[in-house]
């Protein structure tokens, strides 16, 4: 079972008061069972370490008792094989839970990324820095679950054992001990419900930070510039003094927890040897069960070492919780349709997206035949990338439909709809290790002369074979502005087009010449393909077969530019932008 079944039956979504805690722990149990097999190790390690703690001070208290009456020294030779069982167990239980710990944040971590990539535009609610924290510390807690239960479960099975050998030795020097148990579970309790607590509260503290550290990293030219460096640091290190809080907090926990188990331990012992030595002095016992005694006392004591069991279970609960929280996110649901022979037409039909409660695009009926070039124009705000978001499926409306050929998207295979629509953004990321593998990166690879062939038609490839290795340079080393970066993202898109081509902005970064050929490949070169460009310039709008024209998150017009450019509002929507000669009076290049 992977992760998403895991989370599949847990309603909680984001907003609430936070995850199920049946999901938080059946992650946990989950992350443990990824630990195998080294986690059985850890196990027989424990079990070995039991066996010998308990056994070996009755071994060595027979071989006082034999030393004492001249015996042969039978149990002598038999303490010595409990000793070197001891040490080989601890042994293996270091090197068990190692690699048991490594395989069980392995899953968790790839669990966490692969879901957070499903859920695409959904999971935008997780700031980078945030997310990472989760990834990195949050997994790592978690992933020490299984040993750290494993560990608890020894120790009370040395304790129990250490109290069942004190039975057998002597019935009163059990109860003795018994009787100091309940105070030992009312510390328990205690301590694991404020240390969980407390560990939330501090990974919520650390997520904080981690993330407006990621914040500034990103805009360092930014802060720079503007002057405001100790601005800068006092905000990323706000959630600081939080932060120390809860961490003085969990330490005050453990101390204040730690030193009633430090007290307790004691006492126990001394009344077990103090009826122990009573016990020898009648001769109900003899000076090796009186030595055993003594160790199977501090044995037992194993029972009070639970706090620090408890504070890393509780640890790895809070950290769990957080991974769930990113789990709990719904992802997005494909169907198991094909689509039919057709020429990429997407039908809007009564599409109504909303935001907080309020309509934030209210799209109606709009029909984009196939093959054409539409462009999308308005105010900032008016909702042109939400309307390109819909039109490939990014994300869903809350009313209607929007369908590509006849068929609904939510009923299309993944791969079926995103090899048909291929997107290009303003803000292009760059995956791969060289330019011609960021050009190839999608859904199906592409040979290498449709990498060269993309990349003429984006005019890319003339700066790219300036670059010191040509296509094979890698990212890191090829210094690109940001129209290169933009030309590169354009060719990933035309290598991979396929019905649909939606270009959401892709011009602000171009310079006018570069616009100029790239609107012409648009018109003329990729006529088969349905072309939905979000455009702010009107040579951009000129060329197009069709405008669609949003305002305040409606459709106000759809139509071709040269009659909507008769209306005063429509041209004010281009004032101030960069025009090539002739778009001024709305005839353009086209």
């Amino acid at each position: 079972m992977g992760a998403k079944g895991l989370m599949s039956d847990n309603s909680v979504q984001g907003g609430s008061s936070g995850p199920d805690p049946r999901a938080t722990r059946r992650l946990l149990v989950q992350t443990a069972r990824n630990g195998q097999p080294w986690l059985g190790l850890v196990a027989l390690a424990a079990l070995l370490m039991a066996a010998a703690d308990t056994a070996l001070p009755a071994l060595l208290g027979r071989s006082v008792d034999s030393t004492l009456h001249r015996a042969p020294p039978l149990w002598i030779p038999l303490s010595a094989v409990g000793v070197v069982a001891l040490i080989a167990a601890d042994a293996l239980d270091d090197l068990a839970t190692g690699y048991a710990v490594a395989g069980s944040t392995s899953w968790l971590r790839r669990s966490l990324l692969r879901h957070f990539l499903t859920l695409g535009t959904r999971g935008g609610r997780f700031s980078s820095g945030d997310l990472s924290a989760r990834l990195t510390a949050n997994a790592a807690e978690a992933g020490q679950v299984g040993p750290s239960l494993v560990r608890g479960g020894a120790n009370i099975l040395t304790g129990l054992g250490a109290v069942v050998a004190l039975g057998l030795i002597d019935p009163w020097l059990c109860l003795t001990f018994l009787g100091g148990l309940p105070v030992l579970a009312l510390i328990l309790r205690a301590f694991a419900r404020q240390a969980s607590v407390t560990a939330e509260r501090y990974l919520e503290a650390q997520g904080e930070i981690a993330a407006r550290l990621v914040d500034a990293v990103s805009g360092a030219r930014t802060i720079a510039a503007a002057g405001t460096l100790d601005q800068e640091i006092v905000r990323v290190l706000g959630p600081l003094p939080e932060l120390r809080r809860h961490g003085a907090d969990l330490w005050r926990q453990l101390a204040r927890f730690g030193s009633l188990d430090a007290l307790l331990a004691p006492m126990l012992g001394v009344v077990v040897l103090a009826v122990a030595g009573s016990e020898l002095s009648r001769g109900r016992i003899t000076p090796g069960a009186m030595l055993a005694a003594a160790e199977y006392a501090l044995l037992g004591t194993a029972l009070t070492s639970l706090t620090s069991v408890v504070q890393r279970v509780a640890q790895a609960r809070a950290a769990a919780r957080r991974c769930t929280e990113v789990l709990n996110e719904q992802p997005m649901e494909y169907g198991d349709a094909q689509l039919p022979e057709g020429g990429g037409c997407i039908e809007f039909r009564g599409v109504n997206l909303r935001a907080g409660g309020q309509a934030v695009l209210d799209v109606g009926e709009l029909l984009i035949p196939g093959g054409r070039l539409v462009a999308v124009v308005g105010q900032s705000g008016s909702g042109k990338s939400l309307l390109a978001r819909l039109a490939g499926r990014l994300i869903d409306p809350e009313e209607g439909e929007v369908t590509l050929d006849g068929v609904p998207l939510r009923r299309l295979r993944r791969d079926v709809l995103r090899g048909a629509v291929t997107y290009a953004f303003e803000r292009p990321s760059l995956f791969g290790e060289t330019l011609a593998e960021a050009i190839s990166f999608g859904p199906r690879p592409s040979s290498t002369e449709v990498v060269a062939s993309a990349a003429r038609t984006a005019q890319a490839d003339g700066f790219i074979r300036r670059m010191p290795r040509a296509y094979e340079t890698r990212l890191a080393e090829a210094p690109m502005s940001g129209g290169e970066v933009q030309r590169i993202s354009l060719a990933r898109a035309f290598a991979h087009a396929g019905r649909v081509l939606i270009l959401d902005d892709v011009a602000a970064s171009l310079d006018t010449v570069t616009e100029h050929e790239i609107s012409r490949v648009l018109s003329e070169d990729l006529g088969h393909i349905t072309r939905l460009v979000v455009a702010h310039r009107a040579s951009t709008a000129a060329q197009a077969d069709v405008v669609v024209w949003l305002e305040h998150g409606r459709i106000r017009a759809a139509g071709l530019h040269e009659v909507l450019w008769h209306d005063p509002d429509y041209r004010a929507l281009f004032l101030g932008a960069t025009e090539p000669a002739g778009a001024a009076d709305g005839g353009g290049d086209g």
